[in-house]
Order: C-alpha cells, then sequence, then structure tokens
C-alpha cells in the first residue's frame, strides 16, 4: 500500500509537460490512449486539480503569423534573442511555442505585443 501512495505522490507532483511525455509513453509502449491517461493523472488526487488551476508558469505558442508576417518576425527576433534566419523559421512553422516556463505577466506582455505586430497568439 505505501508503493501505491508514493506512486500518487509522485503523479501529483508531475508537471504539464512531465505529463504529456507519461500520456505519450503510455501510449506508444503500453496502447493507453492520453486522454485515459490524463484522467488517471487527474483521479490520483483532487488537490492536483486545485494545483493545476493556480498555474504559475506558462508557455507562449505562436499560433499563425497574420498578414503582417515581417512584422512578427521582427518581434520574435527581438523577444526571444534569434537570429533573423532562425526568428523567421520559427514563425513559418507556426503553430510553435516561443517561450516556455514563463510568469503570467510576461506571457500577457509577449502576447500583447504579438498581438499588436499581427499574430495569432495563446498561452497555455
Amino acid at each position: 500500500m505505501a508503493d501505491v501512495k508514493a506512486l500518487a505522490e509522485q503523479l501529483v507532483g508531475l508537471t504539464v509537460k512531465e505529463v504529456q511525455e507519461l500520456a505519450d509513453v503510455l501510449k506508444a509502449d503500453y496502447g493507453i490512449e492520453p486522454a485515459a491517461a490524463a484522467v488517471v493523472v487527474a483521479a490520483g488526487d483532487g488537490g492536483g486539480a486545485a494545483a493545476a488551476a493556480e498555474k504559475t508558469a506558462f508557455d507562449v505558442i505562436l499560433k499563425s503569423a497574420g498578414a503582417s508576417k515581417l512584422n512578427v518576425v521582427k518581434i520574435v527576433k527581438d523577444l526571444t534573442g534569434l537570429g533573423l534566419k532562425e526568428a523567421k523559421e520559427l514563425v513559418d512553422g507556426a503553430p510553435k511555442t516561443l517561450k516556455e516556463g514563463v510568469t503570467k505577466a510576461e506571457a500577457e506582455d509577449l502576447k500583447a505585443k504579438l498581438t499588436e505586430a499581427g499574430a495569432e497568439v495563446e498561452i497555455a
């Protein structure tokens, strides 16, 4: 029983990225669909859902460059510190994650700058 409790504590402590990796392993190695894995992780502890609601790290995802692609490339270059070629490739490859694990304020700031330039941005 102690092993089951330890496993439950490990599952509750997983980050979103780790949950996604777990879902991928369960699907690839054991044939368990990711939706089922998410239910298992969510059912592990009722407090886990409350912790997820109080998220402190956010990912900024560029969904599309919009009509002003050049302006978006320039802003992506400035915000990420990438070179012009790398920034263009990132924008061309949208949807792509621009930054991971940033604060809510920084994520909102990045989204505002990119949206103003015409990009479609999502915060996850």
